[in-house]
């Protein structure tokens, strides 16, 4: 028996096409933080779909109420944005039956601006996905959050499709808004940041994506890919910089 559990906001583009590849789950759970384009009444059309309409408090938070939510033991988590294949979820089903670890990694594929990446540190993309309830939990992280499974973990071989970026507005979109929340969660630590800082640390990130990681056998979707990846971290440690002087201005 397994549950999936989601959680969505203004997810109307991509909800439908995530849970027709989940519909074959015992139940769905969808946690909702308030959307207002026709995500609720698209969950609300499945007849094994959970819908909760709550409030925001971060992705790894909200992720553990969808989680408490499940009342399976085993759990697959799935973003609004990823698809299952016939494949994997043969592999899935065949791995709660007879599978003897408490958690497996499954290799993500993710799509950039139209096209699936090979390298650039983007495939294989292992992330825990599927996990038994009991022993997991997910981190308190409201961005970058990962599941802690206290036991043994495998891997599975078949790919999670990732459709995550369909054109640059999304790419530019989602830098900004992960770059802020990277940023307030760095300050919350106690970590420190200058502009010189962050011009260094968004230069080593294309190097990383580009040349170490491999991102130029991707093209220019490579190239594209490894210069928003710098980008972003470059804005990432930007905001952190004004954050620790703007706290700096609060103290005097």
């Amino acid at each position: 028996m397994i549950s999936v559990i989601i959680i969505t906001k203004n997810e109307a583009n991509n909800i439908q096409d995530c849970l027709n590849s989940v519909s074959w789950a015992d139940e769905i759970i969808v946690v909702d933080s308030g959307s207002n384009d026709g995500t609720q009444e698209i969950c609300r059309g499945y007849a094994n779909c959970k819908l909760v309409d709550t409030d925001w408090p971060g992705f790894g938070p909200q992720k553990n109420r969808a989680l408490q939510q499940a009342s399976h033991d085993w759990v697959f988590s799935i973003d609004a944005d990823e698809r299952v294949s016939d494949e994997l979820m043969r592999e899935i089903i065949e791995t709660v039956k007879n599978g003897s670890h408490d958690g497996y990694l499954i290799p993500r594929r993710s799509q950039y601006c139209g096209r699936f990446i090979d390298h650039a540190g983007w495939y294989p993309d292992y992330v825990l996905r599927l996990f038994k309830k009991a022993q997991s939990r997910f981190t308190d992280d409201k961005v970058h959050e990962k599941v802690v499974v206290k036991g043994s973990e495998g891997k599975l071989s078949e790919p999670l499709l990732h459709y995550s970026f369909s054109n640059l507005e999304q790419v530019l979109s989602k830098v900004d808004h992960y770059s802020t929340l990277g940023a307030q969660q760095l300050y919350a630590r106690g970590k420190k940041a200058t502009v010189g800082k962050a011009i260094y640390k968004g230069f080593w990130s294309f190097i990383r994506t580009y040349l170490i990681r491999r991102g130029f056998l991707d093209g220019k979707h490579g190239l594209m890919l490894a210069i928003s990846n710098a980008e972003g971290t470059y804005y990432k440690y930007a905001k952190l910089a004004l954050l620790c002087e703007q706290g700096k201005q609060n103290e005097r």
